[in-house]
């Protein structure tokens, strides 16, 4: 297997604008990350779209050739790949093995969601797809009401408290503040949390990511081309890792409704590949659509003991200067959530972070990044490991 380079990225901000179009926001992601790259469009062997709901909200199919035409690259091999809220990240990983295997040379990686044209219950149901919708979805349920359910049985099993969930909504705020593409500009604090109205008792408003627009695309390529590249004084950021994994989409058919075995899973081989110490990790994008994934996504990676991941949230440890800085960007709670983006969004943000352009965000010397992109109650989770090459 070949190494594989991020060489260019490119971002819209995060947005609620019901008159954006998706084809459009794709467009400029990718000029974008080309430009950001410095790889001519010929050069260009595939792009790899991530996307979810486009059928179902757009009524367009076929992304991969649609935004392949109105990005400049028609003729690419080009495809869509869905996997629920984790599709930005799925094609990631494919155009990562494309390139390590041999297969191609430059691979552009869009991931593009357009969500506030359609109505509340349409975006609802349609989200409802990602979990199992004959013994779910059908039933009534949502993802408002399974992460409920999670949290829920979370806080009657550990004894834990609705505000010890508030840290991670408050970082993510907090970082999205001195974020320009993030849709949420504004600070909270525990008494905003805490008087935040009840969407799905015990889920409260400040536990739950926005439906919104974006898109987000980064430039990946061999080594070869990589180094064949002027980059100037900017460091390279090489995937060190790649992986995927599942668990049954309905939270009925897991033995543990509190353990993420696809979390776990992905997490290992992620670490194994790159060969990099879960210790030696300088930040995680984590996949924060709701509090309660964000607390049994680090008891599953690995990061704290079931039933302490609360924890982790105290004491700053989570910020920018802490230990563990979480959502440096804002996350899903405050950059945005649009699902078959966000996996991208995740994977910009941490090259930039690794290159040093994360302004006002910026993590003190990271040289490595944990990304992990979720679908459905993490029925499908990816991570990628990206590393700092000087």
């Amino acid at each position: 297997m070949r190494d594989v380079y991020i060489v260019g990225v490119g971002q819209t901000p995060v947005n609620r604008d019901a008159a954006v179009r998706g084809r459009h926001l794709a467009a400029t992601a990718v000029a974008a990350a080309l430009a950001d790259s410095t790889v001519d469009k010929d050069r260009v062997n595939a792009l790899f779209v991530g996307n979810m709901t486009g059928g179902i909200l757009g009524r367009q199919q076929q992304l991969g050739g649609l935004i392949a035409d109105y990005s400049g690259l028609s003729g690419v091999e080009a495809v869509n790949v869905e996997a629920a809220c984790a599709s930005g990240a799925a094609a990631a990983r494919m155009a990562h093995l494309m390139i390590a295997g041999g297969i191609h040379e430059v691979a552009v990686v869009c991931g593009v969601e357009r969500m506030t044209h359609a109505d509340r219950e349409t975006v609802t149901q349609a989200l409802a797809t990602a979990a199992d919708w004959e013994l779910e979805g059908s039933k009534g349920e949502s993802f408002l009401s399974l992460n409920a359910q999670l949290m829920r049985t979370y806080m009657e099993r550990y004894g834990v408290r609705p505000e010890d969930f508030a840290p991670f909504a408050i970082n993510a705020h907090h970082n999205a503040m001195t974020n320009a593409n993030a849709a949420l500009h504004k600070e909270i604090d525990l008494e905003d949390y805490l008087a935040s109205r009840t969407i799905v008792d015990p889920v409260h408003l400040y536990d739950v990511s926005p439906v919104c627009n974006g898109s987000a695309a980064v430039v990946l390529a061999s080594a070869d081309i990589a180094e064949s590249l002027d980059r100037g004084a900017s460091p390279r950021v090489r995937i060190a890792g790649s992986s995927a994994a599942t668990a049954p989409l309905a939270l009925s058919r897991r033995s543990d409704v509190l353990r993420l075995d696809a979390v776990a899973a992905s997490t290992r081989e992620v670490l194994a590949r790159a060969r990099i110490a879960l210790a030696d990790i300088d930040l995680f994008e984590l996949h924060d659509a709701y509090t309660i994934m964000s607390v049994l996504c680090l008891e599953a990676a690995g990061l704290a003991a079931p039933g302490t991941g609360t924890a982790l949230g105290k004491d700053g440890r989570i910020g920018l200067g802490g230990d563990l800085p979480l959502s440096t960007m804002g996350g899903l709670k405050a950059r945005g959530h649009p699902v078959g983006a966000t996996g991208v969004y995740q994977i910009v943000e941490a090259f930039l972070q690794l290159t040093g352009k994360a302004g006002a965000n910026q993590v003190t010397a990271a040289r490595t990044a944990l990304v992990q992109n979720i679908g459905g109650t993490a029925a499908t989770v990816v991570n990628h490991l990206l590393e700092r090459v000087d």
